[in-house]
């Protein structure tokens, strides 16, 4: 059977490694959508390769450099992207908020999403796995602390036996530095991360570990656990992905090479397995395997997503959205690394969630106040200095 193949963000990290296992595996998948709002030479020559039927950009003016049968913009793109009725499964690797409205449009139409877009599920958690149940969309995880997540929890168990579930981080390019060594970080230092090829975005989130804190709000949504089950492990290795630890003691580990195509194409062809181009893992060959608690005075972002989480309504909106425009910031020279978390933590102290039900026009008019809000913070910091 041949997977016609949707993808949302083909131009970014995910979205050019999904092609990738697309490109190593053709008797298996056939492209028939591509969406990308920058880069448009590259999407080009995706278009060139894949043959896409529909194709969508970020901006009117760059429609007239894209040949293809259909070439939509924007949002209005996104979405038909998302719920168009040729593709079997909808790859979206969309950065920042917006992959919401697609994701949710996806899940309203019922399709098959490998879903590699934070914000979805940390932000709209509630609507989409709401969204999901009541329309028969399966969500397949393509992060990789959450596709080893979906595959340990396979395993035949009752949900009263879990006793701790377990995602580990690399602990970044800094898991060892002094809070003086942090003061000092640059945004070339932030970038070199020692194991894993990410955007800039993620990278840095995984230099500050906000990503992991992420991350837990992610688990907590997918897979319907209690916070108070969640932990971080820092793993510098970046084998052991994923631990889940049962009542009696006994715990079953994911283990792979750190290589996102093996988690993508896991979630493209799930149930069936067949040959990566990711090397089998062998472990004479690893050595040691590490692992150490996190340290809450150097890295307060895993607590502060924690609290966020446990908070609900639109405080992952909040911190995700301040996250977002305070990395932004630091890349761009205006902010110092150490001062990433705390500039996030001061605009979730001003959040005042609404009240009713959680909608999507409150998550949406969360991130816009929240971004305000950072960028006044960081002004104010710049005055200061």
């Amino acid at each position: 059977m041949v997977l016609r193949v949707s993808i949302l963000g083909s131009t970014g990290s995910i979205g050019r490694q999904t092609l990738e296992v697309v490109a190593t595996h053709p008797e298996h998948f056939r492209v028939v959508a591509l969406a990308a709002r920058r880069n448009v030479e590259l999407l080009a020559a995706q278009i060139t390769a894949f043959r896409p039927e529909l194709v969508v950009v970020g901006n009117e003016s760059d429609r007239s450099r894209i040949e293809a049968p259909t070439v939509l913009v924007d949002t209005e793109g996104l979405i038909a992207a998302a719920t168009y009725p040729d593709a079997d499964i909808i790859v979206i690797a969309l950065a920042g908020n917006s992959g919401l409205r697609p994701t949710l449009a996806a899940a309203h139409a019922g399709k098959t999403i490998a879903l590699a877009n934070k914000e979805s599920v940390v932000c709209a958690g509630e609507l989409l796995m709401s969204a999901a149940r009541q329309h028969g969309a399966q969500i397949r995880p393509v992060d990789s602390e959450h596709s080893a997540l979906w595959q340990l929890l396979q395993f035949p168990h009752q949900r009263q036996e879990l006793a701790r579930v377990t995602i580990t981080a690399s602990g970044g390019p800094f898991r060892l530095a002094t809070r003086e060594q942090l003061e000092r970080v640059t945004p070339a230092d932030a970038l070199a991360h020692p194991t894993w090829r990410m955007g800039p975005k993620v990278t840095v989130d995984s230099a500050t570990l906000m990503n992991k804190g992420l991350e837990l709000i992610e688990a907590h949504w997918l897979f319907d656990l209690p916070y108070e089950l969640l932990n971080v492990t820092i793993h510098p290795q970046s084998i052991v992905h994923a631990l889940v630890t049962f009542r009696d003691g006994s715990t079953v580990a994911h283990a792979a090479y750190p290589d996102m195509r093996l988690p993508i194409q896991y979630a493209l062809l799930y149930p069936e397995r067949v040959p990566s181009p990711v090397l089998p893992l062998d472990m004479s060959q690893i050595g040691r395997l590490e692992f150490y608690a996190p340290d809450p005075e150097r890295f307060p972002a895993l607590q502060l997503a924690r609290e966020a989480g446990l908070a609900g309504r639109t405080y992952p909106t909040v911190l995700s959205a301040a996250d977002e425009v305070a990395v932004e910031a630091f890349l761009a020279g205006h902010l110092r690394f150490t001062d990433i978390v705390p500039v996030v933590h001061s605009v979730l102290e001003q959040h005042q969630p609404p009240s009713g039900p959680l909608t999507l026009e409150a998550i949406l008019e969360a991130d816009e106040w929240a971004r305000a809000a950072t960028q006044e913070r960081i002004s104010q910091l710049t005055r200061a200095l």
